[in-house]
């Protein structure tokens, strides 16, 4: 069976196209995809067999063989970063909490810092 990698691939659409290790394209469906399965990630190496379609090759029983590293779980903090992180910010809330318990609305450097930090730890969370 040929190997190659994801060229692309929408899965609004339900289609994309593989590139073999020899070199050319492949059209694959989402019907061709493993159970499960409902998208393919550009750069995940596949294996696939083919069969020749009206319009060119096409690419059939993909399975999956490797997933291309994860960026941003590559960027993730460790665990023993992120206890001091959360502990910091939980600080912040804490004097947030006071100033509103004062009747008075956060203002200046205090507001936007914790709002940056509290989309950076969302985001982090979220990776």
């Amino acid at each position: 069976m040929p190997v190659g990698k994801v060229k692309w691939y929408d899965a609004e659409k339900g289609f994309g196209f593989l590139s073999t290790d020899e070199g050319g394209d492949v059209f694959v469906r989402a019907s061709a995809l493993p159970p499960g399965t409902e998208a393919l990630r550009s750069g995940t190496r596949v294996e696939f067999g083919i069969v020749q379609g009206r319009k060119g090759d096409q690419a059939l029983q993909v399975r999956l063989l490797e997933a291309p590293p994860s960026v941003s779980k590559a960027r993730r903090k460790s665990p023993e970063d992120m206890i001091a992180i959360v502990e910091d910010l939980i600080k912040l809330l804490d004097g947030l909490e006071n100033t509103y318990r004062r009747g008075r609305q956060p203002e200046g450097r205090t507001a936007s810092r914790t709002a940056q930090l509290l989309r950076a730890l969302a985001d982090e969370l979220d990776a």
